[in-house]
């Protein structure tokens, strides 16, 4: 199912997909997607609550096409870093970073997603808790930044008990379904690399 002619799976190239790990978590393991993820990525995406938060990339109704353009490489950018997350051997959400370019190297865009039948269990606060130290170490970057729409309050937490602060609130940023948000920006920083 990849489209040659793009990144691949999550975006990235064949051989980053040989590179990208699998990190083992408390109670789910982050790997790169696969093609026999469609029917998972398909149950737990199309749901209205879930894509409320996210950017119009992710929509809803989530299709079958929707999961293909995304397993294709089609949807996000290039050498995006985008790890499934999976639950039971089910892929049930999605852990990934943006790194910038050059001289913006240093940072990268978080983004996360997660089926909401695994909501308020404290799995996505784990989730970037494990995957926050390694792609900043992994990537060499002094910041990961975050952007979260304001009336997910969920998501801010997350960020905050992994070590995120907020920077600033950008006003009447996104239009999502006939209303205007605000979007609050979060970071982690470091001034030295390991």
């Amino acid at each position: 199912m990849p489209d040659p002619g793009t990144g691949g799976v999550g975006s990235l190239f064949p051989q980053q997909r040989a590179l990208a790990p699998m990190l083992q978590g408390e109670g789910f393991r982050l790997r790169p997607w696969c093609a026999d993820d469609l029917a998972s990525l398909l149950r737990h995406a199309n749901d209205a609550e879930v894509s409320r938060g996210l950017r119009d990339r992710f929509p809803y109704p989530y299709t079958r096409e929707d999961g293909e353009a995304f397993l294709g490489g089609r949807v996000l950018s290039p050498g995006t870093l985008a790890l499934a997350i999976e639950i039971d051997g089910q892929a049930c959400g999605s852990v990934g970073a943006q790194q910038g370019v050059a001289e913006r190297g240093h940072s990268a865009e978080l983004g996360y997603w997660l089926g909401q039948a695994y909501w308020g269990q404290g799995l996505m606060t784990r989730v970037v808790g494990l995957f926050a130290p390694w792609v900043m170490d992994e990537l060499r970057l002094f910041r990961l930044q975050a952007t979260v729409v304001d009336f997910n309050l969920g998501s801010a937490r997350v960020l905050e008990k992994n070590g995120f602060e907020q920077e600033g609130v950008e006003r009447c940023a996104v239009y999502k379904r006939g209303v205007l948000h605000d979007l609050r920006r979060f970071a982690r920083v470091r001034t030295q690399l390991p």
